[in-house]
C-alpha cells in the first residue's frame, strides 16, 4: 500500500502546476543521493540544500527511493571506477592524501571505492538527468496526462464503489 501511495503522490506532483524545473531539480538531487551509500557528508549536504531551496521534495524522495535500488545493480561498476581513481592513478595520490588528512574527510567516506565511483557517476550524469526529467515532465503534462485521465481504466477505477469508499475514508478528519 505504501508504494502505491508513493507513486500516487508523485503522479499528483507531475500533474500539479509546479514548475517542471523545480520537480526535475528535486529528481536530480534525489538521483545523486540515491546512487551512493546514504550516510555520507555529501548526501547530507545535498539533502540540506534541497530542504533550503524550493525544489520539489516529493520528487526528491521518489528519486532516492528509485535510485537506491538501481544503485545496487551498478555497485560493481561504481567499485571498479572508484578503485581505479583511488588505487590505480598514481598522479592522484597527493590529492587523496591531502583530502584524507582533513578533519571532515572521514564523514565523506571518499576512501570507499563505491562512494567515490557513485559520486563521480552521479556528478557526470546529473545534468543529463535534469534535462531528461524536465523534458519528460513537460511531455507527460502535454501528451500523456490527458490520455491517462480519459482512459477507460481510470474512468472504471474512479467510478467503482471501492474507490468512492476510499475517497470518503481518506477525506475524513481525524
Amino acid at each position: 500500500m505504501f508504494v502505491l501511495q508513493f507513486i500516487s503522490k508523485f503522479l499528483k506532483v507531475l500533474r500539479s502546476g509546479e514548475s517542471p524545473g523545480l520537480i526535475a531539480g528535486g529528481f536530480t538531487m534525489g538521483f545523486l543521493i540515491g546512487l551512493s551509500p546514504f550516510l555520507t557528508l555529501q548526501n547530507v549536504l545535498i539533502l540540506f540544500i534541497a530542504i533550503l531551496t524550493k525544489i520539489n521534495l516529493a520528487s526528491l524522495f521518489f528519486a532516492i527511493f528509485i535510485f537506491s535500488f538501481v544503485a545496487f545493480v551498478f555497485d560493481p561498476v561504481f567499485h571498479n571506477l572508484g578503485y581505479y581513481l583511488l588505487a590505480q592513478l598514481d598522479s592522484l595520490y597527493p590529492t587523496w592524501t591531502t583530502i584524507f588528512n582533513m578533519p571532515v574527510a572521514p564523514f565523506t567516506r571518499f576512501n570507499n571505492t563505491v562512494v567515490m565511483g557513485s559520486l563521480l557517476c552521479g556528478l557526470l550524469l546529473a545534468f543529463p538527468v535534469y534535462l531528461f526529467s524536465r523534458s519528460g515532465i513537460v511531455r507527460y503534462r502535454e501528451n500523456w496526462a490527458p490520455k491517462f485521465e480519459n482512459s477507460k481504466f481510470v474512468k472504471a477505477v474512479k467510478g467503482s464503489t471501492l474507490f468512492k469508499w476510499y475517497i470518503r475514508v481518506r477525506d475524513l478528519e481525524w
